[in-house]
């Protein structure tokens, strides 16, 4: 299947962080244009590397992209255009509230839904407006609307202004309610999506089970909302040019399982399978031999010069050297964060074995509902170490509840359904396992806590500032337990609270965990280290792809040292997938021996 193959005049690229949404959707838009179309290619990703994948700087307004005639492309900046919707959604309110009530207003529209709601303005204005891409053949868009933000947009009662007598501060409703104007464009955008004579919306994911289980979870939820004509790409297949390189064979081994054991919506689909690029596909060159026949994926660098001069002084410390600091507190909360596919949970359970066998007592515990902290442990025991899971959909099931008896007990048919979608968000779910967290780190104060995914600085900064607004105008509707309110002081005290910032040495993973540093150091949170995981840097091969691939993460390792400021520790990827509790303390061992220097 090319990548052109059928091609509808709208594409939509989606899949998380880290797969190649970027790189597939620039492939996509290149070799359109090499075909003789007029193509705007548009990106609304707070994380985009529209720039660097193209090899040139592109603004708010359509551009021409060097190296390819009839390309234009706009890299649009949905922190910036939350900022202005936020900013046009609080002002009038500015000097008639109390200060208090107005920074609660502000951060209410500071998280990822205000994002969402607000990138989805901007290409709506491309989608839904006929006349503003009338001059293109083709408009391909890398970032497709969640299905969360989809489903508010087709409720009625969105347009309705229901939102003013919302009283939670875990709404999606505020960011949405400044739309009303546009109602007739989001209708119509909404419409296009859904049709498959003018648009196609491609899966783009990892050959990694991980990757395919989120993957079939968004497709079965865009094809419940009507969007129907879906594709895949499979991203990073890699095959082992030298067998008897046991990295090599690995990896291959690992890929193919998951290929074969690929969910079923998934398989369903018209696929393209693109070969791992070890440098990444950057460049036009690159972008137009993407998923051709002729294109050898992980061998299209044979041709370059191999330079891969690693050496162990300069890879970051091991995974060991950050658990002797964490181990000196005696007690307190550890707390793994990152985007999800990341390793968060595997990261989280090798800490909490590496103490336990260090003799703490030691609680693993998860809030995310997509982990399996006891699958990662094998479901084996340990003495010292104790495992349960935050199940978020309980929670947020307790959390509906009340809600919808007391904001929706007088609300109509419309309203009421608003308010239910309101409560399936993410921030939803954030705020209703606060409890349940707060409690669990209550629990480090006599022993080590080990929290696979915590809620974000935004979100912390949210009951922040709700606190500070019900307490200004006395609408506290219940009592707030003492684990809640000891949370902040908790989660901002370094001798306490150790945040671990996950990530992969690639390019949107980093990128992404830095806008999360910065959202926690917003709520006063000083992150302890970042960890690199799954890094080929400190292996041994001979494979030339995987040599190439260690030349490329050094940038990215070197961005983590300047971002972290040096605390740093790095993890590297395993032959074998870290289960069980023998392998996850593997992951705690020193690792760099002396690399040979490869030219």
């Amino acid at each position: 299947m090319p990548l052109t193959e059928n091609s509808t005049r709208h594409f939509f690229f989606t899949g998380k962080g880290g797969v190649g949404k970027t790189s597939m959707a620039c492939a996509t838009a290149v070799q359109l244009a090499q075909s003789g179309k007029r193509v705007l290619l548009v990106s609304t990703d707070p994380a985009s590397n529209l720039d660097e994948v193209l090899g040139c700087r592109l603004g708010h307004t359509p551009t021409p992209v060097d190296g390819v005639d009839g390309l234009d492309g706009i890299n649009i900046d949905p922190q910036i255009a939350a900022a202005e919707y936020r900013e046009r959604m609080v002002q009038p309110y500015r000097g008639v509230l109390p200060d208090a009530a107005v920074r609660s207003m502000e951060e209410q529209f500071s998280g990822s839904c205000t994002v969402e709601i607000a990138a989805f303005d901007e290409f709506a204005k491309l989608l839904g407006d006929d006349t503003a891409t009338s001059d293109y053949d083709h408009v391909v868009f890398d970032t497709a609307p969640t299905g969360h933000t989809l489903r508010l947009l087709t409720l009625p009662s969105a347009w309705s202004g229901f939102m003013e007598s919302s009283t939670t501060g875990a709404s999606c409703l505020g960011p949405l309610a400044g739309l009303q104007a546009q109602q007739a464009i989001y209708k119509k955008t909404v419409k296009a999506l859904g049709d498959g004579d003018q648009t196609t919306l491609v899966l783009v994911t990892r050959p990694e089970t991980s990757a395919f289980a989120e993957a079939a979870r968004s497709s079965d939820e865009l094809r419940q909302l009507g969007v129907l004509n879906q594709r895949l790409i499979v991203n990073g297949v890699f095959t082992a040019s030298d067998e008897g390189d046991r990295v090599a064979a690995a990896m291959q081994k690992r890929g193919d399982d998951a290929l074969e054991q690929m969910p079923s919506n998934l398989a369903e689909l018209p696929r393209l399978s693109v070969a791992l690029s070890p440098s990444g596909v950057m460049g036009i060159d690159r972008l137009r031999q993407v998923g051709r026949a002729d294109h050898e994926g992980s061998g299209a660098d044979a041709g370059s010069p191999l330079d891969v001069s690693l050496s162990s002084t300069e890879l970051p410390g091991d995974l060991s050297d950050l658990i002797d600091g964490i181990a000196d507190k005696g007690r307190g909360v550890v707390l793994a964060m990152g985007k999800g596919g990341v390793g968060k949970t595997t990261v989280a359970s090798a800490v909490a074995v590496a103490l336990a066998r260090r003799g703490f007592d030691v609680h693993l515990s998860t809030t995310d509902p997509a982990a399996h902290v006891a699958a990662t442990l094998a479901s084996e025991s340990l003495e010292r170490l104790t495992v349960d899971r935050i199940d978020p959909a309980a929670e947020v099931e307790a959390y509906r509840a009340e809600v919808l008896a007391t904001a929706g007990d007088d609300l109509d048919e419309n309203g009421r359904a608003l308010l239910e979608e309101d409560l399936r968000s993410p921030c939803t779910e954030e705020i209703a396992v606060f409890r349940a967290f707060a409690q669990s780190v209550a629990a480090g104060t006599d022993r080590f806590v080990v929290l696979d995914t915590a809620p974000t600085g935004h979100t912390i900064l949210l009951l922040d500032s709700a606190m500070a607004y019900h307490r200004e105008v006395s609408r506290q509707g219940s009592e707030v337990p003492e684990s809640v309110q000891q949370l902040l002081p908790r989660l901002r005290d370094p001798d306490f609270t150790q945040v671990l910032i996950v990530t992969l040495p690639e390019a949107t993973p980093v990128h992404e965990a830095a806008k999360l540093q910065e959202d926690l150091v917003r709520a006063e949170i000083q992150p302890t280290a970042w960890v690199i995981n799954q890094s080929i840097a400190p292996l041994e091969t001979t494979d030339p792809a995987l040599q190439r691939r260690q030349s490329h993460e050094q940038a990215y390792i070197d961005e983590v040292k300047t971002l972290s400021g040096g605390s740093v520790a790095l993890v590297p990827w395993q032959l074998e997938p870290p289960t069980g509790v023998d392998a996850l303390s593997k992951l705690g061992q020193r690792h760099h021996a002396p690399l040979q220097s490869r030219s």
